[in-house]
């Protein structure tokens, strides 16, 4: 939604940072790691029952993972390799912070006290995020527009850290499952339509 919806206001504000990264040398793919790292450093603070810190640092470096596509076309660097690096840290990112999810809610409380729903929301999350990524590539493959959804993986990423920062991650795992898969279902019926009877 995000992406389709308000993307060229972010470009407003990204490309220039794109630019001036470029312009002082450095590269998409180092933007790409370092933003992937933070995100990791993040997760393993939030698993680890940092929570407030583990979700800012996961947004932070999902934001940075941003922009490592304004620095490859400010410098002239886009490449098919850049983009499947991309592509992939976003995926392992993504993982992560699930992962990390699920680690702490079976770590914070004794097994007796424990809330497999939310477990099982959690992987039903990270399962239906897999497959929202996957319809998209599968119709780029084909030639045709993959995106939309209500959940795409920026708002994904910003539900996850809002549950934490605030405070309902039960309610945000509940949302998240919900409209993710719905989103599943959306990009299916688009792709679907796009492809016609052939």
């Amino acid at each position: 939604m995000i992406e389709l919806r308000v993307r060229s206001r972010i470009d407003t504000i990204i490309n220039p940072i794109g630019r001036f990264l470029a312009k002082i040398g450095v590269r998409p793919i180092p933007v790409t790691l370092v933003g992937l790292a933070i995100t990791l450093t993040g997760s393993t603070v939030l698993a680890l029952g940092s929570l407030v810190l583990g979700a800012i640092l996961i947004l932070v470096g999902s934001a940075l993972d941003g922009l490592d596509g304004p620095v490859a076309r400010a410098s002239g660097t886009a490449s098919k390799r850049g983009a499947l690096i991309d592509s992939v840290s976003d995926r392992i990112g993504e993982t992560s912070m699930f992962a990390a999810c699920a680690f702490w809610l079976t770590s914070r409380i004794s097994p007796a006290e424990g809330d497999p729903a939310l477990v099982l929301l959690t992987l039903l999350s990270l399962g239906a995020a897999m497959l929202t990524s996957y319809l998209r590539a599968k119709a780029d493959v084909e030639g045709v527009d993959g995106r939309g959804g209500m959940l795409g993986r920026a708002e994904r990423i910003i539900l996850f850290t809002a549950g934490f920062l605030f405070g309902f991650v039960p309610q945000m795992l509940v949302i998240m499952a919900i409209l993710t898969w719905v989103t599943v279902f959306q990009r299916f019926r688009k792709t679907w339509q796009l492809l016609g009877s052939g």
